[in-house]
C-alpha cells in the first residue's frame, strides 16, 4: 500500500517503539462476560458480526435505525483500556463492505470447511448454487448477495477460528440482509447441532432468555428465508444486518466538501463549472531542470478551511461538530483554517503546449514529494501532464507517530478517520487552484518565459498509485473539478480485505495485534472483529464507502465519473481480490482476456464483472498487468499476503504501455483504448 520512502519512515517509527517494549507489557486481559453481551449467543461477544441486535430503532435516520453496540461488550487492550461506542453509534447501519464474522464451534479447521463446501475466493459462482450452505440474502428483494467464505488463516489455533464471509460487490447502502447457515458439517463430516438459543427461535420451544423483540425479529427473518427457498429447518444459524446509508457514510464529506466551496463563491459543484475565487497559496520553492523531461518542480503551501476542532488540523484532532446529536455533521470553528503544502512537476513540453493537470495520489504513510518518482515523471514528461500533490492527510508521514498510538488504542482510532476526510478535502482544494485561472496558472513558476500558462485549467484529471489509488477512490467520489480519474494498483476496504492480505501489515499487527506498551489486542479469536470494527469508521474515510457513488450515482452536488483501474497481479501490498470486488461495485468493465491460460487458478478472478465490449471504451474499466509466472506466484487464497520474492506493485506504473493507456483515458473526451493487442496485459519486465 506504500512505496518505499512511506515504508521506511514507518519502520523507523516503528523500530524505535518495538525497542522500548523489550521491558514487557502486560498480558491480554481474558475475555469475560459483560452484562450487555448478547445472553445467548457464543464467546466472544459480539460475534456474529455485524447483527442488527446491535442496534435501535431511530426514525430520524436514513435507514430507520441506529448503531447501538453493547458498552459493556467492547474489546479491551492489555493497558486495560476498553473500546468507547460514541463513534461508532452515530452510524446508521453497517459497513457496505463489511466482513460477516462468526464463531461456528466445528467449523474452525479446514477440513471441516472442505467438508462443508462453501463458495470459496476462486468460484464465486458458487454463491448462487442452490444447495449452498452459506448465503446472504437482500431482505427486500430475496435476491441472493455475491459472497465468498473462509476461515481465518491468522488464528492462533481452532478455539480462536471464526469464519469470515465476504461481499463480491459491497452491499447497497441502506439495504438490510439476512445471513443464513445451514447444514454445516464438521471435520468428520457430521451435520453441526445449531446452538440451543437459536434451536429454540427455530423449533419454537421456549427458552426464558428470549425475549419477545428478539422472537419478533426472528419471526420476520424466518419468513423472508423461507420466501428465498431457505428452508427453516436446516438452519444451523440465521442473523440480519443494516447497510448505512450514504448520508450516513458520506454526509461529513460532502458537508465540509460545500462548505468550503462555498467560502470560495462556488455553490453549484455539481455543474463542472469553476466559479469563485481560487484558494490562496504561496510557492516556496522553484527547481529547474530537475529530471529528464522535467522543466520544473514547485514546492509551496495553500490555505484550506478546517474542520477540526484543534488549530491547524494537527494529527489527532477530531471534527468539531455542531452538536452531540448522532447525524450532527461537521463545522469551521471561526478562523480556523490548515495549511497544506503542495508539489508540482512540470515537463518540458508544457512549455510550449500547456500541460494537461492531474492531481497525484501518495503511496502508504509517504508524502506529496512522491509526484517526483520516476513513473510519475515519465507520465508527466511523455505526455505532457502537469501533476501536483499534496500530502494524505491522516496516512501521511506527518501522522505516523498518532497513526501507533491508534492501532494500541482504537478510542484513537477515529480522529485519524476525520483528518483522512480533511485531507481528502486538501486534495479537492488543491484540484481547484489547478483549474482556475487565478490559481497556481497565475504565478510565475507556473508560467514559461513569455509570461504564458503551462498549465491547461480547462479540465482536471487524477492519478494515484497504491494508497494514491486507494484514497483516489474516495476522492473521485465526491471530486466536483474532474470526471476521469485513473486508479493504480487500487482497493478498497482495508479492514475487511486490505491489511491482512498486504505485505505491509505485519509492521501495523506489532501494534494492533501484539503486546507493547500502550495496549494491543491480542486474542486472536477478535482479530476480525477488531478490524471489523475499525472499518465501521473507517468507510467515512476510504474508498468502501464511496465506491457505490464513484462513478454514474454519484453523490448529491457531484458531477459523474469515469474511472480506469491498474492492477497488478499478484500485488503483494494491495490485495487483486479488493479491487475485484471494487470494480464490481462500482460497475467497471473488465479488459479480456485478463490472464493468460498459465494462471488457470485465477480463470474466475473477474466473475460478475463484463468484458469490455469493444475499443476504444468509453466507460469505467480495470485492467490487470502481469508481470509472469517467471516471477510472481499465484497469490494466497488465504488472507495472508504473498511470500514470493518479486513484489509487482510497482510494475504497472513503470510500464509504457499502461501509462498510454492512462494518457488516453486522462482527456475530455478520453476513452481506454486496447494497448495489449487483444492479449492478456504484460508489464515491462514480464517473464514467462
Amino acid at each position: 500500500m506504500g512505496v518505499h520512502r512511506g515504508r521506511v519512515a514507518f519502520a523507523a517509527a516503528a523500530s524505535a517503539i518495538l525497542i522500548a517494549a523489550l521491558g514487557g507489557a502486560p498480558a491480554a486481559l481474558a475475555a469475560t462476560p459483560a452484562a450487555d453481551c448478547q445472553p445467548f449467543g457464543n464467546r466472544p461477544c459480539m460475534l456474529p458480526f455485524p447483527d442488527n441486535r446491535f442496534s435501535k430503532a431511530d426514525p430520524t435516520s436514513a435507514t430507520g435505525l441506529r448503531v447501538q453496540l453493547p458498552r459493556q461488550a467492547m474489546p479491551t487492550n492489555t493497558a486495560g483500556q476498553q473500546i468507547k461506542v460514541a463513534a461508532y453509534n452515530r452510524n446508521d447501519g453497517f459497513s457496505p463492505g463489511s466482513m460477516i464474522v462468526a464463531r461456528v464451534r466445528g467449523l474452525d479447521n479446514p477440513t471441516a470447511f472442505n467438508k462443508t463446501n462453501p463458495v470459496r475466493l476462486t468460484d464465486m459462482s458458487q454463491a448462487f448454487k442452490p444447495s449452498a450452505p452459506i448465503v446472504v440474502i437482500d431482505a427486500k428483494t430475496g435476491d441472493r448477495h455475491l459472497i465468498w467464505a473462509e476461515l481465518d488463516s491468522n488464528a492462533s489455533d481452532p478455539g480462536h477460528t471464526t469464519l469470515l464471509i465476504h461481499p463480491g460487490r459491497n452491499f447497497a447502502y441502506g439495504h438490510r440482509y439476512i445471513v443464513a447457515l445451514r447444514n454445516l458439517k464438521d471435520k468428520d463430516g457430521n451435520t453441526l447441532q445449531a446452538p440451543s438459543w437459536f434451536e429454540a427461535l427455530r423449533d419454537n420451544k421456549p427458552d426464558p432468555e428470549l425475549s419477545q423483540r428478539q422472537r419478533q425479529r426472528y419471526a420476520s427473518i424466518f419468513k423472508t428465508l423461507g420466501q428465498a427457498g431457505i428452508a427453516r429447518s436446516n438452519l444451523y444459524e440465521a442473523w440480519d444486518f443494516t447497510v448505512g446509508s450514504r448520508q450516513g457514510l458520506a454526509g461529513r464529506m460532502l458537508k465540509i466538501r460545500n462548505d468550503a466551496f462555498g467560502q470560495l463563491g462556488d455553490h453549484n459543484l455539481a455543474d463542472s463549472t469553476v466559479q469563485g475565487s481560487a484558494p490562496a497559496f504561496h510557492v516556496d520553492n522553484v527547481q529547474n531542470n530537475p529530471a529528464t523531461g522535467i522543466m520544473r518542480y514547485v514546492t509551496g503551501t495553500f490555505t484550506v478551511p478546517c474542520y477540526l476542532q484543534a488549530n491547524g488540523c494537527p494529527p489527532g484532532s477530531s471534527f468539531n461538530y455542531s452538536s452531540s446529536k448522532p447525524d450532527a455533521l461537521p463545522t469551521q470553528k471561526p478562523g480556523n483554517v490548515a495549511t497544506a503544502p503542495f508539489y508540482c512537476i512540470i515537463p518540458n513540453a508544457a512549455a510550449t503546449t500547456p500541460g494537461r493537470a492531474s492531481l497525484y495520489g501518495h503511496g502508504l504513510l509517504g508524502n506529496g514529494a512522491e509526484v517526483t518518482s520516476g513513473a510519475v515523471e515519465a507520465l508527466a514528461s511523455e505526455h505532457d501532464f502537469v501533476i501536483c500533490a499534496t500530502d494524505w492527510w491522516g496516512l501521511s508521514q506527518g501522522d505516523v507517530a498518532y497513526d501507533i498510538s491508534a492501532l494500541k488504542d482504537l478510542n484513537n482510532f477515529p480522529p485519524v478517520v476525520d483528518r483522512l476526510q480533511q485531507g481528502v478535502l486538501n486534495t479537492l482544494y488543491l484540484g481547484r487552484l489547478m483549474r482556475t485561472a487565478g490559481g497556481l496558472a497565475s504565478d510565475p513558476a507556473f508560467q514559461n518565459g513569455s509570461s504564458q500558462s503551462m498549465i491547461d485549467t480547462s479540465h482536471l484529471y487524477y492519478d494515484g498509485n497504491s494508497q494514491g489509488g486507494i484514497m483516489g477512490g474516495m476522492t473521485t467520489a465526491v471530486a466536483p473539478d474532474l470526471n476521469r480519474a485513473a486508479l493504480g494498483v487500487p482497493g478498497m476496504d482495508y479492514g475487511g480485505l486490505l491489511l491482512q492480505r498486504s505485505s505491509d501489515f505485519p509492521a501495523y499487527a506489532n501494534f494492533l495485534f501484539g503486546n507493547s506498551p500502550g495496549g494491543g489486542y491480542t486474542d486472536s479469536s477478535i482479530h476480525p472483529l477488531i478490524l471489523d470494527l475499525m472499518q465501521q469508521l473507517w468507510d467515512r474515510g476510504e474508498a468502501d464507502g464511496y465506491a457505490q457513488s464513484m462513478t454514474s450515482n454519484p453523490p448529491p452536488d457531484t458531477p459523474p465519473h469515469n474511472v480506469l483501474m491498474h492492477v497488478a497481479y499478484d500485488d503483494h501490498q494491495v490485495s487483486q481480490f479488493a479491487a475485484a470486488v471494487e470494480a464490481r461495485t462500482i460497475g467497471a468493465k473488465v479488459h479480456a482476456p485478463a490472464l493468460d491460460p498459465a494462471r488457470a487458478r485465477d480463470k474466475n478472478l473477474f466473475y460478475g464483472i463484463p468484458s469490455i465490449p469493444s475499443y476504444p471504451f468509453n466507460g469505467s474499466a480495470i485492467v490487470i498487468w502481469d508481470s509472469g509466472p517467471g516471477l510472481d506466484a499465484p497469490p494466497p487464497v488465504t488472507n495472508t499476503p504473498p511470500t514470493d520474492a518479486h513484489d509487482p506493485h510497482g510494475d504497472p506504473r513503470a510500464t509504457v504501455a499502461a501509462r498510454t493507456q492512462i494518457s488516453n483515458f486522462l482527456k475530455p473526451a478520453g476513452a481506454v483504448p486496447d494497448v495489449c493487442g487483444g492479449q492478456p496485459c504484460h508489464t515491462d519486465v514480464f517473464t514467462p
